[in-house]
């Protein structure tokens, strides 16, 4: 398959005042054409760090990349310039933020915004951006686009202005594009349109999407690989059958143990013990192990490498090395590995 980005090594710190946050450290991934890959984590994992530094879109007053390639169309994101950057920002690699309502002007009609990046990239007069920007409403569903086309972002609905966002974020076809929790904000029945249309979108269009989220459920239905992330690190990454029916890492375990399961009949639902590890000084073993019931005193000593499940599945837990003992995942887990045993 054909790469579209290639992350490697990457490592990211930010400076503050009570010193630096090695916020990414060591990140690695690549994203092929035509694929949607996951990358899920709690808040504070590094997700949307990660994924603001290939738009080069992290602040530069405090942020610095450290080391480590971003690789586009045979260029290293990470080395240019912001002139030049801006010619791939919105053209070649788009992003659709959390919130619509700050994505938007408040002061400027929605078919302007739309046709702002098709004037900017695609060379076109105003009346042929206009004739897009509609084109580009009555596509992701908004009805009749030409009256909507000059209305302001208050006089839609949360679902609606969400829409107006990927409108503006796949105004130039895109090759890739980059979801920050696009559906966050929205009620479930409009989060299971956003969705649907987005992969219906993906299918047109033939981008390659990025798709931020600490949703599972959301995972499950638009993602073909996952990456799973904890303390600035990917820990966890394959296919989403393998990620979802054969998980390795225990942060992994208790992701997928803290879903809520409607057939179980639980009153309380699980939560990881702890909290994430403070970047400021981070853990000199595994991030995970403080908070792992599964931990060694390796995980306390040495960082674990990333170990070979599959040809696409990889983990980084002591627990895959030969001499490690064996371990049990959780009962969640297991009931969702029985449900699907092709993946063992």
């Amino acid at each position: 398959m054909e790469k579209m980005l290639e992350v490697k090594d990457l490592n990211i710190s930010f400076h503050t005042f009570g010193g630096e946050v090695k916020a990414i450290r060591g990140v690695n991934f690549d994203l092929y054409k035509g694929e949607t890959l996951a990358i899920v984590g709690e808040s504070g994992s590094g997700k949307s760090v990660t994924t603001k530094s290939i738009m080069r879109l992290l602040p530069e007053s405090n942020s610095e990349i450290k080391s480590g390639q971003i690789l586009f169309d045979g260029k290293d994101l990470a080395k240019l310039t912001d002139k030049q950057m801006q010619k791939i920002r919105g053209k070649d690699i788009s992003m659709i933020f959390q919130d619509p309502m700050t994505s938007l002007n408040p002061t400027m009609i929605v078919g302007k915004q739309i046709m702002e990046p098709i004037i900017k990239h695609q060379n076109m007069s105003k009346s042929e951006a206009k004739e897009r920007a509609i084109e580009l409403l009555r596509l992701v569903g908004i009805p009749k686009p030409e009256d909507r086309f000059k209305q302001y972002p208050h006089q839609f609905s949360g679902g609606m202005r969400q829409r107006v966002v990927i409108a503006i974020a796949l105004a130039c076809n895109p090759r890739v594009l980059i979801a920050d929790e696009p559906t966050t904000a929205l009620d479930v029945t409009i989060q299971a349109q956003i969705l649907e249309l987005m992969k219906d979108l993906q299918q047109k269009i033939d981008t390659s999407i990025i798709f931020i989220t600490h949703d599972l459920g959301v995972v499950a239905n638009v993602a073909d690989r996952v990456a799973v992330m904890y303390g600035g690190k990917i820990v966890e990454i394959g296919t989403v059958d393998e990620i979802f029916y054969n998980p390795k890492h225990p942060y992994t375990w208790g992701l997928i143990s803290s879903m809520p399961d409607l057939d179980t009949g639980k009153s309380e639902l699980y939560a990881i013990p702890g909290s994430p590890p403070d970047l400021l000084n981070p853990p000199k073993g595994d991030a995970f192990a403080p908070r792992n019931q599964f931990a060694m005193k390796i995980d306390l000593e040495q960082e674990p490498p990333m170990f070979k499940v599959s040809d696409t599945h990889y983990a980084a837990t002591w627990l895959l090395h030969p001499d490690a003992p064996k371990v049990e995942p959780p009962a969640a887990v297991l009931k969702r590995m029985e449900q699907y045993p092709g993946v063992k």
